[in-house]
């Protein structure tokens, strides 16, 4: 009697939502590394998925999920065929953080005619050989003898305190493509030893000759701080009580075109096809919700010109004149369809108006104990006009319990929008000269999606732990364990 036993392949898609593919594999194949083995080769069993709440939400960390037939598939996708037990634990070293403050002496910089403005980018290596970027420091602004503040690295973000890091310094350029200044690879079991030795490390350049070929630069990596610490967890907010509440903002500007013709962004297709509006909707939104207790959403438009009023750069979708909020993702779709037959397609592009009103909801719950923090998605098809008008009220609300997520749909050149997401290095400032206390943007294209290049959902929220850690912590804000 053939004996065959099942394994089980999870695929992560990201930190809140999961998708598991099941497969009963051939004993022949038991010994081999999973990694080698042909999942098409296979047989399928089902597929199952779940968002990390509905894990987190159990007493004992187990959720019970149904298995399915892919959709192609001659069963039914609508008839379980078997189940699967989920468990959740969550690992000691997820909790090691490792804090550090690095600085660089004597910088050297190819243009002697202009400014240096150094950061650094430290990615850790995959099995591939490719770096993939795991942090990223403020740009100091014309510094040769840069400090930069402190850096929290999560251990299990690293891989282990022995994988290889690569620390890259770059001079940051406002057309995106900075300048690499020299770089060095260090494992932060190294970077501990630099701190205790008190001795700096030499970067080295790539030369001209050869990719081989590297010059090792009077410049030197110092690590000023190394320290470990035990620190509470995304998970552990959440587990204690924590809600992230959704927020969406549309455009309605008249670049839109007009909602009526095929070729309009805003066209509500007989057919039930969505529309990229409303696919970020669902696709976030679907995702967000279950963080959110009451599902009750703030959803507001922007940009276009109600019945009998002006044009308004900030109105309730809803049309009410006195709540903004709807009733689940359901409400917010219905909310946006009827919004369309309600107003006129405007204009300019404003971004300032709904982000403040999205700030001003998250300062008032600030009298919750930090129990709540606020994610507003912005989606546009345009230019912002009000650019340093947006920076300053980003720059305001980085120091409130909010993030904004901006998916940007249509054809247009967004490079503005990637001006606000900090990602490349851009130094966000008000108009007063201050700078931004974190970064709390992340941009996407969904032009993108649609090429199939990135899923929105992970490339929105692949940052927003990260904000929601970095703005806990500066407050001192413990999670109720």
């Amino acid at each position: 009697m053939l004996l065959v036993s099942s394994l089980y392949f999870f695929k992560l898609i990201f930190i809140f939502y999961y998708r598991f593919h099941v497969y009963d594999i051939d004993t022949q194949f038991h010994n081999l590394d999973v990694k080698m083995i042909k999942l098409d080769e296979q047989q399928f069993l089902g597929e199952a998925s779940c968002v990390l709440s509905e894990i987190l939400t159990k007493s004992n960390r187990s959720l019970t999920l149904d298995l399915l037939q892919k959709e192609d598939s001659t069963v039914s996708s609508h008839s379980p065929c078997g189940q699967l037990v989920v468990h959740a634990e969550e690992c000691f070293s997820s909790k090691t953080t490792t804090e550090m403050i690095l600085r660089c002496s004597d910088l050297e910089h190819k243009d002697l005619f202009s400014r240096i403005n150094p950061f650094l980018v430290i990615s850790k290596m995959v099995e591939s050989g490719i770096p993939i970027a795991v942090c990223k420091t403020e740009v100091l602004k014309n510094d040769h003898n840069p400090i930069w503040k402190p850096i929290f690295l999560n251990i299990q973000q690293v891989g282990s305190k022995d994988s290889p890091l690569v620390i890259d310094c770059y001079n940051f350029n406002s057309s995106g493509k900075h300048d690499l200044i020299g770089e060095v690879t260090k494992s932060l079991a190294d970077l501990e030893k630099l701190r205790s030795s008190g001795e700096g490390e030499n970067l080295f350049s790539t030369t001209a000759v050869g990719h081989d070929h590297n010059k090792l630069l009077k410049s030197q990596l110092f690590v000023d701080k190394f320290s470990e610490s035990i620190q509470h967890t995304f998970l552990d907010y959440l587990k204690g009580g924590c809600e992230l509440n959704f927020m969406v903002a549309i455009d309605f500007t008249a670049s839109n075109g007009n909602p009526r013709l095929p070729d309009s962004l805003h066209y509500l297709d007989p057919s039930g096809r969505l529309n990229a509006y409303q696919q970020a909707i669902v696709e976030v939104g679907e995702v967000l919700q279950f963080y959110d207790s009451d599902k009750r959403f703030p959803a507001w438009g922007f940009g276009a010109r109600p019945i009998d009023g002006p044009v308004s750069h900030c109105f309730n979708l809803n049309g009410s004149t006195n709540h903004c909020e709807v009733e689940g993702i359901q409400g917010i779709m219905m909310a946006y369809a009827s919004a369309l037959l309600n107003v006129s397609l405007a204009g300019p592009t404003l971004f300032g108006p709904v982000i403040s009103t999205a700030a001003l909801i998250a300062s008032q719950s600030l009298a919750n104990g930090g129990k709540k923090y606020f994610v507003l998605l912005i989606i546009t098809d345009g230019v912002v006009t009000d650019l340093q008008e947006t920076k300053d009220a980003i720059v305001k609300a980085s120091d409130l319990p909010l993030s904004i997520l901006i998916v940007g749909v249509g054809g247009a050149d967004f490079k503005e929008m990637e001006i606000l997401d900090a990602d490349k290095g851009e130094i966000l400032e008000s108009s007063t000269g201050r700078v931004a206390s974190r970064d709390i943007v992340q941009f996407v294209p969904f032009r993108h999606v649609q090429n199939g290049q990135i899923s929105v959902v992970q490339e929105l929220l692949a940052e927003l732990p990260t904000q929601f850690l970095t703005y806990m912590r500066s407050r001192d804000l413990q999670p109720s364990i």
